[in-house]
C-alpha cells in the first residue's frame, strides 16, 4: 500500500536507484542521518521547508506519477510537482468552463458547497453539545443564517453568508476546547495556537483536494464559489469547504482536548505563533489517521476512508457538470 511521506527540515533529495534518499540539513550544512524511501510505495510528498533537488529527480518523481506539496516557514501552502496530467478530458473541459460561465448552474454549485459545508459544521456542534458544551445558541444562530440561504442569488452573497457562518462556528471552538482560546480568526501569520492548528490544517486538506482532483478528469483552476485566479487551484478551495470541518476541526480538537499536542509544540514570536517541528508531526500523524479511517458508504454499500470520500466529491461533481446527476455534497450522517 502506498503512503504519504512528510519531510521536515531543509534538506536535500536524491535518486539512490530505485529508491529516493532525504538527507537533512541543518543551518551550518551539517547533514543528518539519510532516510531511504523506495519509489513503490510513495503516493505523494509533503515538504516543510527548502528542498535541494535536481530536475532529473522531478522526471524520476513525474513518471512514477508522485505529487510534491510544498509548504513555507510560516505553514502557508506554496505549490506543488504535478505529474503530466494522464486524465484528460476536452469534453469535460468544455462542460466545466460553460457551468461556471453560466450563472444560474454556478450559483447552484456554490450554494451546494456552502450547503455541505454548513451541515458539516452544524454535526460538529450538535456533537459536542450532546457531551456536555452548551453550544444551543451557536446552533441556533447558524440556522437561523440558513434560512436566508434560498434568497441568494449571487455568488458574493452566498460567500458572505459562509464568512457569517463560520465566524459563529469559530465563537464555539473556546467551549470546545479545553485549555486553549482561539479569540478572532488570524492567519497569514496566525497570533495564537488554536489559530495556527487551523491554518495548518486547512492547507493540508487544501492539498488532499487538490490531489483528489488531479486523479480525476477536472481542472482544478476552474472553480464555481471561490474565483478563478493566477496561481492557485481554486476548485480545491471549494472543495476543502465540505470536509474542513469533519478532517482538520476534529483533529484539532482531538489534538488538544487530549493533551497531544501543548504550548511547548508552538514557536512564538512578536508578530506570529506556528507549530514548531515536534508540534507538526503529530498533527499529520494525527490528520493522516483521520484519512484513513472508514465509513460504510450508503450508497456503495461498503467501508470507504475519508480521504476516497474526497475522490467521490469529485466524480459527484463530473455526473453533475455532465448533465448524468444532480450533485449532492457530502453531508455527515452520523
Amino acid at each position: 500500500m502506498k503512503k504519504t511521506y512528510y519531510l521536515f527540515n531543509p534538506g536535500r533529495l536524491s535518486r539512490q536507484d530505485n529508491t529516493l534518499k532525504f538527507t537533512p540539513v541543518d543551518e551550518k550544512g551539517g547533514e543528518g542521518q539519510p532516510k531511504f524511501i523506495p519509489v513503490e510505495g510513495i503516493e505523494e510528498l509533503y515538504v516543510f521547508g527548502s528542498l535541494d533537488a535536481n530536475s532529473a529527480l522531478y522526471n524520476f518523481l513525474g513518471k512514477h506519477n508522485i505529487i510534491v506539496n510544498f509548504f513555507d516557514y510560516f505553514e502557508n501552502y506554496t505549490g506543488s510537482f504535478m505529474p503530466k496530467e494522464h486524465l484528460l478530458s476536452g469534453k469535460l473541459l468544455l462542460a466545466q468552463v460553460s457551468t461556471y460561465q453560466n450563472k444560474i448552474r454556478r450559483v447552484g454549485i456554490a450554494r451546494k458547497f456552502i450547503e455541505g459545508a454548513a451541515s458539516n459544521m452544524l454535526k460538529n456542534l450538535k456533537y459536542y453539545n450532546n457531551r456536555g458544551k452548551d453550544l444551543e445558541y451557536i446552533i441556533k444562530n447558524i440556522e437561523k443564517h440558513l434560512e436566508h440561504f434560498p434568497e441568494m442569488k449571487e455568488v458574493d452573497e452566498i460567500m458572505g453568508l459562509e464568512g457569517n457562518i463560520r465566524m459563529n462556528y469559530y465563537e464555539a471552538f473556546n467551549l470546545i476546547l479545553s485549555d486553549f482560546e482561539m479569540g478572532n480568526r488570524t492567519k497569514q501569520p496566525p497570533l495564537n495556537e488554536v489559530n495556527a492548528l487551523i491554518s495548518f490544517g486547512n492547507m493540508m486538506c487544501y492539498s488532499q483536494c487538490l490531489r483528489a482532483i488531479h486523479q480525476t478528469q477536472l481542472n482544478p483552476t476552474i472553480s464555481f464559489l471561490h474565483a478563478p485566479g493566477e496561481r492557485r487551484y481554486s476548485l480545491a478551495l471549494d472543495i476543502a469547504e465540505i470536509f474542513k470541518p469533519l478532517l482538520v476541526d476534529r483533529v484539532i480538537f482531538k489534538v488538544m482536548n487530549k493533551k497531544e499536542i501543548q504550548e511547548k509544540h508552538f514557536d512564538k514570536n512578536l508578530n506570529s505563533c506556528l507549530l514548531n517541528e515536534s508540534g507538526k508531526k503529530i498533527f499529520v500523524q494525527s490528520f493522516e489517521d483521520r484519512l484513513n479511517e472508514t465509513i460504510q458508504h450508503r450508497s456503495l454499500k461498503r467501508n470507504v476512508s475519508y480521504k476516497y470520500l474526497i475522490r467521490l466529491e469529485c466524480y459527484k461533481l463530473i455526473k453533475h457538470i455532465m448533465n448524468i446527476e444532480e450533485y449532492k455534497p457530502f453531508k455527515m450522517w452520523w
